[in-house]
């Protein structure tokens, strides 16, 4: 293990994210609302740890291995998440104690979406955009915008790659050069987050709205800048910019890449992760809205079918958007759209769960296996598209979906132990693990109520959520330790 190398690194990745405190500082100023000095003393902070881990080790040069990039990824984002809660411990105007502070950390970058606080419009306007910056970053992975910037600095970037990117065939690129790749993949990202915030100022926001709630709708995380979330601007129209834009980040950008880089939409047609994710989708509007509509929970079709389709894609795809209490709709549906959200989107969005292409590839399988009944001597592959996927694939896929029933169960144990109800620990951990954040019971609002060893439970599973379980998990084994 080269720890020097991992320490250099790590420090410079601190001093990088330190940046990152300066534009909500400037929004201080710009509102007068307070909050900028935090802001400010946070940013010199972090800078000075970042220089004092990396400025023993500036002379170290090694190349990463693959051990370096997992122990790396999961430092940093451990250490990230930390750095996070400065600003919302030192801010006056927002007294938080180190527990709530790293929950709502952690909530941003994970892009979870479960807060802690209530009165959120009355919060000065550098925290609010703060938050909403914190899912931004976290939407993509602030590893990755390191990955197009270290290769600058000699430094390779695969191994942090390849541990950061979500999904099952990690191993693929967009470009031959992995910064390439992680460029390609921003340049993505910031077209799509410009695009969202003119169009919902279009709609009727303002500036700061807009661009706010950009930032969480293309990172599909759900904080917001109003304790009523979306449904503050009781607008069709808004909802159906933040849908759309939903469903777009909630596919793979390779797919993006490659439909703009082919200039054909058909990019999209022919993959088959795409189809199953709209054909989920469609499926779970068409089931909330019939509900609904058959129980006459609201006055007209078409209010009906706005709730039922922002609510459904909002759940779904991870976000946690609200404009409605989905927790009393009626019968299944809570439940329904709770599970629906351990399915998530595509593998390489920003998207929460376990990825549309990993039930797909269980679902193949055990169609497989089905056949296999039927006709023991037949030979049967797994096909995504016109591929046929190897064995190691198709094992590792079912390795982390057992790691992933693993690690909920014990979580969801852990939370029964702190005295919640059955529902209320349920509900946390679905949420928090799959990065969708509204919970139904006593967190279906906030998390305000739970207790703080609750509370920290919570902060691991997201982290294992955001890291997808096996960039976590293989830090216990003891053959990673072994030199």
């Amino acid at each position: 293990m080269r720890y020097r190398g991992i320490l250099r690194i790590l420090g410079l990745l601190i001093c990088l994210f330190s940046l990152t405190l300066l534009p909500p500082a400037v929004v201080a100023v710009i509102y007068e609302d307070g909050g900028g000095l935090a802001f400010l003393f946070s940013f010199i902070l972090s800078l000075a740890v970042g220089f004092i881990v990396w400025y023993p080790q500036r002379s170290y040069r090694a190349d990463l291995k693959a051990r370096d990039g997992f122990l790396l990824t999961v430092l940093f984002w451990t250490v990230l998440g930390a750095v996070g809660m400065l600003p919302l411990i030192f801010t006056q105007e927002l007294p938080l104690s180190i527990t709530d502070a790293a929950f709502e950390s952690f909530s941003g970058l994970t892009t979870t979406g479960a807060t802690i606080l209530t009165g959120i419009e009355t919060l000065p306007h550098s925290i609010l955009f703060y938050r909403q910056q914190l899912q931004w970053l976290g939407g993509m992975g602030i590893i990755v915008l390191a990955v197009a910037i270290l290769p600058m600095l000699g430094i390779g970037g695969m191994q942090l790659y390849r541990a950061e990117m979500p999904g099952p065939l990690k191993d693929s690129k967009m470009t031959p050069r992995i910064a390439d790749t992680a460029k390609h993949l921003w340049y993505i990202y910031a077209f799509l987050t410009i695009a969202c915030a003119v169009a919902y100022k279009l709609a009727g926001m303002n500036w700061f709205d807009a661009i706010a709630h950009s930032f969480s709708t293309v990172a599909i995380g759900g904080f917001s800048t109003y304790d009523a979330s979306m449904g503050a601007f009781d607008s069709a129209t808004i909802n159906g910019i933040c849908v759309f834009f939903l469903l777009i980040s909630g596919i793979n950008f390779a797919v993006h890449y490659a439909a703009v880089t082919g200039r054909s939409l058909f990019s999209y047609m022919r993959d088959p992760e795409c189809r199953a994710f709209f054909t989920l989708q469609a499926a779970l509007i068409l089931i909330v809205f019939l509900t609904v509509l058959g129980h006459g929970l609201y006055d007209d079709v078409g209010t009906a079918f706005d709730q039922a389709l922002f609510q459904a894609v909002s759940i779904s795809t991870t976000a946690g958007f609200a404009t409605a209490d989905f927790s009393a709709w009626p019968l299944f549906l809570p439940i329904l759209l709770l599970f629906a959200s351990f399915i998530g989107g595509s593998a390489g969005s920003t998207a929460g769960g376990l990825k549309v292409v990993r039930v797909l590839l269980l679902f193949r399988q055990g169609v497989r296996e089905l056949n296999r009944l039927v006709h023991p001597r037949a030979v049967y592959s797994v096909k995504l598209g016109d591929r046929a996927l190897s064995s190691r694939v198709v094992e590792a896929v079912w390795g982390f979906f057992s790691a992933y029933a693993l690690v909920f169960i014990v979580i969801m144990l852990g939370l029964l132990a702190t005295g919640l109800d059955d529902l209320t620990a349920f509900s946390a951990t679905a949420a928090c693990l799959n990065n969708l954040g509204p919970g139904l019971g006593a967190v279906a609002a906030n998390y305000a109520s739970i207790s703080d060893t609750a509370k920290w439970l919570l902060v691991l599973a997201m982290l294992f959520g955001r890291l997808e379980v096996f960039t976590l998990l293989v830090l216990l084994t003891p053959a990673f330790w072994r030199s």
